[in-house]
């Protein structure tokens, strides 16, 4: 194992780890930074992306009020502004919207008021940026397939310069040359508006990078670092005969274990004992790729915190048990993905190995030996409630206080520096754990965030135009980006896109799921809409490498181990022959699982 490979020492990252747990304090205590920004998040108060409200006192709050008569919104009472525009409801407790939400319903009520369609007109030009982004999906499919870019581009220090590089193209169009408004999601909602001749350029680029980084990416892969690195703490060790069975039982538990540990963390408990008793074997890759289908992706669809689309629709109002409902789809498509798997390795796979293969892996069996649960079960416990509890949308349980802005990340930074500090390092040794498969991610996907801004903002304010009005459309299209787009931000688009049908049309879909406790249509959508989105946005993240985080990890990971694992466009051969079909039959069954024509 190469040394970029190599467990290495912890404390590096535990000392990193409480300089920025003492940075936040300071930041509170000295400066109330965190104060501040969760503040601004619920007065609606914006100066310019990322300014404090305080520091130029409500220069530009008037604009929040004239172009965004949805910004009460985001989670808190508006004293000292206008009174909510007409469709507009008081629901600040129970619909809370995510730092990252995008601003149809907004666009859907200014375009209403003023009678035209584009109260955001998106410029011609931002058209063109959609190609950085398609720069950046071609390089990781296609620069580990070239002989001469194969071995640089296993650096991780490589991928993050091209990642870098692209992110700073988009960056750049932003500052010098992008000539249209562009949404603010950090601290708080807000558009920075061409017309306004104190926002330069600089302004428009830094709230294109905070939205992507500050509001976006640092709690997503600080959510993907905890559950990854404590859920390596914990071995479950031993070597069972790779059997056909045996393999379909890991990948039916993981997909269970989704649901409620999320799938990065499902994945990163299973992954390891599934490769060590799979370690006799040659043909390996498919049942890492189901793996990836059913523990990464198709298993995490029945709580929110199973996925991280299903999370932010509960922060937008959804029940916590509402995605319980969709245990039919979840049932069909995992059982069927686990028997697929079965009959594939059953058949055609098992039968390959070579016989003194075989032999070994029969007789170098040891029982499954739990260790490392303490002190990383609790502290995965305690990740899932920090997610459930810290959230500065929601009040927390009950009280008048929000939690502060990026606490929730903060403890979940704690959590993983009790870990390391008490878990065994034995045992993470033992594990083969290292940083690889997770900076890996965060290198590519820091520059995924910034790069999707463009295609993003046009879905945001193209999306009620894309004249899709059955649950069927709202499937592929939320699927279809969910595997080129991260899954998360997709689905957003196209719930929101949902909330802003007008009355008439919600009256036509019922039955609603209602978004807050008055039960108003203006805070509802139609369930097959959002059954249709939940399930095209958690299943068709499995259909790329990129559609889901702990894919990205689950495939390092493997290659780690000695497994060959197939390329981007490889990848997509499996799963536009496997999982397609599946996902076909589950929308032809849709109307019938769900009760709606």
């Amino acid at each position: 194992m190469s040394s970029e490979h190599s467990t290495g020492s912890s404390k590096p990252v535990l000392i990193a780890i409480v300089i920025i747990l003492a940075a936040y304090l300071a930041m509170a205590l000295v400066w109330q930074l965190p104060q501040k920004w969760t503040e601004a998040l619920h007065t609606g108060h914006h100066a310019s992306a990322g300014d404090h409200a305080d520091d130029h006192g409500d220069d530009h709050a008037p604009a929040t009020d004239d172009h965004d008569p949805e910004h009460a919104h985001d989670g808190a009472p508006s004293d000292g502004h206008d009174e909510p525009a007409e469709g507009d409801t008081a629901d600040t407790d129970h619909a809370p919207v995510d730092p990252h939400a995008d601003d149809s319903d907004a666009h859907a009520s200014g375009a209403e008021a003023n009678g035209h369609d584009d109260e955001h007109p998106v410029p011609d030009s931002l058209y063109i940026m959609i190609a950085p982004f398609a720069l950046l999906l071609l390089a990781i499919a296609i620069l580990p397939l070239i002989p001469f870019t194969e071995h640089w581009w296993e650096k991780n220090l490589n991928r993050f310069y091209v990642a870098a590089i692209l992110g700073m193209i988009t960056l750049s169009y932003f500052w010098f040359f992008h000539q249209g408004d562009v949404p603010v999601h950090w601290p708080a909602h807000d558009w920075l508006e061409v017309e306004d001749v104190q926002v330069s350029g600089f302004d428009r680029a830094k709230a294109v990078l905070f939205n992507a980084i500050l509001g976006e990416y640092i709690p997503f892969i600080m959510l993907l670092f905890s559950l990854y690195t404590i859920s390596g703490g914990i071995r479950i060790e031993g070597d069972l005969a790779a059997h056909p069975l045996t393999n379909s039982t890991f990948i039916a538990i993981g997909g269970l274990l989704a649901s409620f540990i999320g799938t990065t963390g499902a994945a990163m408990l299973l992954i390891r004992p599934l490769l060590e008793t799979n370690k006799e074997r040659k043909y390996v890759r498919h049942t890492v790729v189901f793996f990836i289908f059913v523990v990464c992706n198709c298993g995490g669809l029945l709580l929110p915190i199973g996925d991280p689309p299903l999370f932010l629709g509960y922060l937008r109002g959804v029940s916590f048990l509402w995605t319980m409902e969709l245990w039919p789809a979840w049932l069909m498509v995992n059982i069927l993905l686990v028997i697929v798997y079965f009959c594939w390795d059953h058949f055609f796979c098992y039968p390959k190995e070579e016989k003194t293969d075989i032999l070994r892996d029969e007789i170098r069996t040891t029982k499954l030996k739990f260790s490392g649960l303490w002190p990383n079960v609790p502290l995965l416990a305690g990740v899932i409630l920090s997610v459930a509890l810290l959230d500065p949308h929601q009040k927390f349980l009950g009280t008048n206080w929000y939690p502060w802005m990026y606490l929730r990340e903060i403890v979940q930074l704690a959590l993983i520096g009790l870990s390391l500090f008490l878990g065994s390092q034995k045992v993470r040794e033992a594990n083969k754990f290292n940083y690889h498969a997770i900076v890996e991610v965060a290198a590519l996907f820091c520059g995924i965030f910034i790069c999707m801004q463009p295609p993003l903002q046009i879905l945001n304010e193209k999306g009620s135009q894309l004249g899709i009005d059955t649950p069927g459309e709202y499937f592929w299209a939320t699927g279809t980006l969910s595997s080129v787009l991260d899954n998360a931000p997709t689905y957003v688009v196209f719930f929101e896109t949902a909330k802003s049908l007008d009355n008439e049309s919600k009256e036509a879909n019922k039955p609603l799921v209602f978004l807050s406790e008055d039960e108003t249509t203006e805070k509802s959508l139609p369930s097959k809409f959002l059954i249709a989105i939940s399930l095209g946005a958690v299943f068709m993240g499995a259909m790329t490498y990129i559609g889901n985080g702990p894919n990205f990890m689950v495939r390092a990971i493997a290659d780690e181990s000695g497994v060959k694992m197939p390329s981007f466009f490889g990848y997509m051969l499996y799963s536009c022959a496997v999982l397609l079909p599946i996902l076909l039959l589950t929308v032809w069954l849709m109307p019938m699982m769900f009760g709606f024509g």
